[in-house]
């Protein structure tokens, strides 16, 4: 960013100042003084210069902007950028006003996968804190902002489900100075510690991130109280597709999911260790 001529100006007398040499010369400290003057001069044509070096930078970032191939990180990118109840304008991928209305900048979740033939887009809305599907109307929106945008020839396919469900069975050796029987805390700081981590590891999980079971036998390990955590069993689905095991890791297909808390809590076992 180009500096003022007063700031460069000012680094040209400073460095004067600090040559003995020139400061045995250059004496006055009339504000007219010839020396001053052509201090003006040079600062002024440094600060065209710097100008022009701006100018040039923005003229080349333009440039490289509109001739980059879209990437899978620029759909998700300009998925996140919908509007909605929001015209576009024509002959453009850009909203004249740029909004933070979460009412209308309904996509905060959004992951592009390269599939055969065709890019798929998972997105979810968050309005509360809670990752939800877009509503009907909202993904037919959607959809139409997508495919007036997108790369001419490009397929996709735009979803936006209701999250995976995901099933445990655990079994936890507990320190009993520190949970109960039924793996409350003691001290009543929480009624479900166990249940609460689970939920928390899920929720902290990226968008469309892997579920990694181990991952989640490491969340179990540091709740307090916890000696040993151990997954009996780990199965999930989506829609109404039948529910498979997870031996190692699993791959959300609405991008995020959630427990079956009754399931779990009727699948829990707490031993005291």
């Amino acid at each position: 960013m180009a500096r003022t001529i007063a700031e460069i100006q000012q680094q040209i007398i400073d460095t004067k100042n600090a040559d003995t040499t020139l400061s045995a010369y250059v004496w006055s400290d009339s504000k007219v003084a010839i020396w001053r003057l052509w201090t003006y001069v040079v600062a002024a044509c440094i600060w065209t210069l710097e100008n022009l070096f701006d100018y040039h930078k923005v003229e080349v970032e333009t440039i490289i902007s509109n001739q980059k191939p879209h990437t899978l990180k620029w759909y998700v990118y300009m998925a996140k950028l919908f509007q909605y109840g929001v015209t576009l304008p024509d002959d453009t991928d850009t909203y004249p006003t740029p909004s933070t209305d979460p009412e209308v900048v309904i996509v905060q979740y959004a992951a592009a996968v390269e599939l055969s033939n065709l890019v798929r887009i998972k997105v979810a809305k968050s309005p509360s804190g809670t990752l939800e599907s877009l509503s009907e109307e909202e993904l037919e929106a959607f959809s139409g902002y997508m495919n007036r945008i997108k790369d001419a020839g490009v397929r996709l396919q735009l979803t936006s489900g209701n999250p995976d469900i995901l099933k445990l069975e655990v079994s936890v050796f507990y320190d009993p100075l520190v949970l109960s029987s039924t793996g409350e805390r003691l001290d009543g700081a929480s009624t479900t510690p166990v249940l609460d981590a689970v939920n928390v590891f899920l929720s902290d999980l990226p968008f469309n991130g892997v579920f990694v079971l181990n991952h989640l036998i490491a969340a179990l390990q540091n709740v307090e109280g916890v000696k040993i955590g151990y997954v009996v069993s780990a199965q999930a689905n989506y829609g109404t597709t039948p529910f498979v095991p997870i031996s190692v890791k699993y791959t959300p297909d609405a991008g995020y999911m959630i427990l079956d808390e009754t399931f779990f809590n009727a699948n829990v076992t707490y031993t005291a260790a």
